[in-house]
């Protein structure tokens, strides 16, 4: 081979991505990378999760600053941009961390620090598990007693309206049920290509997770002027534009919403389902905000049970995935990642495929599935945990929403930040204002506004919030997202800050 030749070859593997030998300088050869930004997987490098994005990251090296002995005008972090209750000061509900300790170390099922209710449900569970071990794999569907109960709690939450336990999958946290469902859904290329429909503002999973599987975004937006609620015109408008470049298959709905806290109404709702039934969409409900309503006149509906209550043209017909977490409400148990999804009028050979692919991930994690459980089916009148439970439960939710009655209330005394009523969830996402010099130099510097808002926001006070740019947000908006979680005393002073800072933004920039 002659050395023209062998330069072509060197070029030809290059170009093909394989790996080169190359010699250092004390004379050992090395090999390029195998995995390179050029030759990874390119739909990961669209994925982007605003929730931990670039100010989270920076937050947390203030943290490592502030415990070096860096000088602040703040002595800590206030990380306001996830629900994360425990991390935020909530307080764990008592009798789910009693059976999640039976469950955890049976051994102590022969003390008497536990009431016999609590030992009684670890019993029950342990029962369940193999070897009478949380640690032990599950069915992948999940365990049959802890589905059985999701059933009935279904079946209590609508009214009686029938479930079926072969129709409740248990999930990693909601999260991993949504993304299951999207792996279904997703097929096809160029215009064929699925179209998934999704809420703006939203939460940044769904773009994620999109992206990573190479399906089309279908943006609807919410009516920020009628408190983030649905339109069905923009639906409609929505999915006629989509349909000139990909097949959109499915429509999500977050109720109660993330990031913007509204809960739709029964009508909505009814409108929502019959726009799918025409459209043939399939409709995924996350609901795992279905406690969390604060608001006066508002109401949780969970869309299965207005579907069934539409009678049998649409009960019989679409297509629903709906999802709830042990992440939220009044639990706030986020590390556990407890969850389950419910199926209605799925396909059967497509819900064997489901079966199927839930099965290459094992289980999802026994003590979030027992939490699970213990979400439920809590203790009933009578049984000696039931006073404390209700006593816990109540004061968590009275709380919050005490905090987000606060939280509207003191965003909308700034001039420049408009707040609407945080109906539900654990968030507010208020509209701000930004004088036009801070606009032209956040695209100076090629950050989007509400992000270079934010970032200063962290730097000159502390406070951690999520840009709106990171949800999805009407063109020429800006937005940021808080939770209503810190403590009172704490969101008070978070509160107070933001409104300082946001008046001296404005003068500092106008």
């Amino acid at each position: 081979m002659g050395m023209q030749s062998i330069a072509l070859s060197g070029v030809s593997e290059r170009r093909r991505g394989l790996a080169q030998e190359k010699m250092t300088e004390n004379g050992v050869f090395s090999r390029d990378k195998v995995l390179t930004i050029d030759t990874m997987n390119p739909t990961v490098k669209n994925v982007e999760y605003a929730v931990r994005g670039p100010i989270v990251q920076r937050a947390i090296q203030i943290e490592k600053e502030l415990r070096e002995g860096v000088k602040k005008p703040f002595t800590e972090v206030i990380k306001a941009n996830i629900g994360d209750a425990h991390a935020m000061g909530q307080q764990p509900i008592t009798f789910f961390r009693q059976v999640l300790a039976l469950c955890s170390y049976p051994e102590l099922l022969n003390e008497n620090m536990f009431p016999e209710d609590a030992k009684n449900r670890a019993r029950r569970i342990l029962q369940a598990c193999g070897g009478g071990s949380v640690g032990a794999y599950s069915a992948s569907q999940g365990i049959d007693c802890v589905r059985q109960d999701v059933a009935r709690y279904i079946e209590r939450r609508d009214g009686g309206v029938p479930c079926d336990p072969d129709n409740v999958y248990l999930t990693t946290g909601a999260s991993d049920g949504i993304v299951t469902m999207l792996k279904l859904l997703v097929c096809g290329e160029g215009a064929s290509r699925t179209g998934v429909m999704i809420s703006i503002p939203q939460y940044p999973l769904y773009s994620a997770a999109l992206a990573e599987l190479g399906a089309v975004q279908v943006n609807y937006y919410l009516n920020e002027e009628k408190c983030w609620s649905m339109d069905l015109s923009e639906l409609e408008r929505s999915l006629a534009e989509a349909r000139k470049h990909c097949n959109p298959k499915a429509l999500c709905i977050i109720n109660p919403g993330n990031p913007t806290g509204q809960v739709q109404s029964r009508q909505c709702i009814e409108d929502v389902i019959r726009f799918a039934a025409k459209e043939r969409l399939f409709l995924m409900a996350d609901e795992v905000y279905q406690d969390n309503v604060y608001a006066e006149g508002c109401q949780f509906h969970s869309f299965k049970k207005v579907l069934f209550e539409l009678g049998p043209e649409y009960s019989d017909n679409v297509e629903l995935a709906s999802f709830h977490s042990t992440s939220k409400c009044y639990m706030g148990e986020c590390g556990f990642r407890g969850g389950y999804m419910e199926v209605i009028n799925m396909d059967p050979e497509v819900q064997a495929q489901l079966s199927k692919l839930v099965s290459v991930r094992l289980c999802p994690p026994v003590p979030g599935q027992a939490l699970m459980d213990l979400v439920v089916n809590s203790p009933q009148p009578g049984e000696p945990s039931h006073t404390t439970f209700m006593k816990e439960r109540t004061a968590t939710l009275s709380l919050l929403a005490e905090k987000a009655k606060l939280t509207e209330q003191i965003l909308n005394t700034v001039p420049g930040i408009t707040c609407n009523p945080v109906q539900g969830a654990m968030y507010s996402f208020p509209n701000i204002s930004l004088p036009e010099k801070s606009i032209k130099e956040a695209k100076a510097l090629g950050q989007a506004p509400d992000m270079f808002y934010c970032m200063k926001l962290l730097e000159e006070t502390g406070i951690c919030l999520v840009p709106g740019s990171g949800f999805g947000q009407k063109d020429g908006t800006y937005h940021f997202r808080m939770t209503i979680l810190p403590p009172t005393d704490k969101l008070k002073i978070l509160l107070a800050k933001v409104k300082e800072f946001h008046q001296k933004f404005t003068q500092q920039y106008s």
